[in-house]
């Protein structure tokens, strides 16, 4: 199926996606008042963690229900389905990866 907005269209509703969630928000400002410092989506460490700390040696990674196929909250786009569900397996898949990574060196 082919898109229904024009590229300029679509690309000015592309900019206006932020890249991080209220939870996000909600998790770090809470953080913050409890004392605890930390960094955001520190790149050198393996998977890119929304939350490190590193005085605890502490990773926190905050998955939205959509990224992240959620089973009971998560949906599925209906148009370029075959895209989404390609894509959100991956990002499935990649969470596992994370997760075994840091459970394995803990």
């Amino acid at each position: 199926m082919t898109d229904v907005l024009t590229k300029e269209q679509r690309r000015k509703n592309m900019q206006a996606i932020k890249s991080k969630s209220k939870l996000e928000d909600k998790v770090t400002k809470e953080l913050w008042r409890r004392g605890y410092r930390f960094r955001k989506n520190t790149r050198n460490l393996f998977g890119k963690p929304d939350i490190s700390i590193k005085k605890y040696k502490v990773v926190i990674f905050i998955d939205s229900c959509f990224w992240h196929s959620c089973p009971i909250h998560g949906n599925s786009p209906k148009t370029n389905s075959e895209f989404w569900i390609k894509k959100l397996n991956r990002n499935r898949e990649r969470d596992e990866e994370v997760n075994r990574y840091y459970f394995a060196n803990k």
